[in-house]
């Protein structure tokens, strides 16, 4: 006579239930986007320095009081409207103010960060940041040129900066090789000089310069170089480069977040601008 095990019917309806629940958490999970899409910012949204944080991290700040600096920030959109009146009381003397991104936006607030910088006093300049998965470097460059980046020899207009760093949208160097990358950049740098005659100051941070270009040196001897880190100092520079012209040392200053210190004087933020 056959035995009957009681038992046996209860576990098989709770292997069935956890075979349904599994196949639902599958089904919920494939449906769902991505946390990485879900983590993208806009487009149009990068700013300087948008990456230092995750990819560096954060270890002091320098020492304040240094006379040979000189005290600047960079702004973007995210900033909104700026308070220049107070910036400039505050010993800040330069600035830098985003003005296009790839070859899809314009900063909506430039005109009140540029000229208002300006009008206060500062030694101002503009920036671009960098999407070399988008469009060459040389269209990207009469982009920026076409829409803020230019430059004037009036004394107060510093040089065009391009903002090369982490891609907040994707792969951290856009896809590409390291010789494809060193390519871009130089595309874009031609460029800019061809339209207004002078080099532009390369931004970027020394692990993703070592990473995405191999450690490339070829700028250095052309190009100033802004260097992004948020320290005490601003640690080992990109190959090539014997000293840093900007340094962004902190995403978290007073009135603006983003501070940096030009290594020398007011005299030597004037002879940038002066060419």
């Amino acid at each position: 006579m056959p035995v009957h095990r009681s038992g046996m019917p209860h576990r098989l309806r709770l292997l069935a239930l956890g075979t349904l629940l599994a196949a639902f958490s599958l089904l919920s999970a494939l449906s769902a986007p991505p946390s990485s899409a879900a983590d993208t910012p806009a487009r149009g949204s990068a700013r300087m320095g948008m990456g230092v944080l995750a990819h560096d991290g954060q270890a002091g700040t320098p020492h304040t009081g240094d006379a040979t600096q000189t005290e600047g920030v960079d702004v973007s959109g995210y900033q909104g409207n700026v308070a220049w009146s107070t910036l400039w009381n505050s010993g800040v003397k330069w600035a830098y103010t985003k003005a296009t991104e790839g070859t899809y936006y314009t900063n909506p607030y430039f005109a009140q960060q540029y000229n208002g910088s300006y009008n206060v006093g500062m030694i101002r300049g503009a920036y671009h940041f960098a999407t070399p998965d988008t469009t060459s470097g040389a269209t990207q460059a009469n982009y920026f040129v076409d829409h803020g980046g230019g430059w004037s020899g009036d004394g107060r207009t510093l040089p065009g900066t391009l903002d090369i760093e982490w891609n907040p949208y994707g792969a951290a160097c856009y896809g590409k090789t390291q010789s494809a990358m060193v390519s871009w950049i130089s595309s874009f740098l031609a460029q800019y000089k061809t339209r207004t005659g002078r080099d532009a100051v390369i931004y970027t941070a020394t692990s993703w310069w070592s990473d995405c270009t191999g450690n490339y040196s070829g700028f250095a001897s052309l190009n100033p170089l802004w260097i992004a880190r948020y320290a005490a100092d601003p640690g080992t520079l990109p190959a090539g480069w014997a000293y840093y012209t900007m340094w962004q040392y902190t995403s978290s200053g007073p009135t603006v977040g983003d501070h940096d210190k030009f290594n020398g004087g007011l005299d030597r933020v004037r002879a940038l601008a002066d060419g």
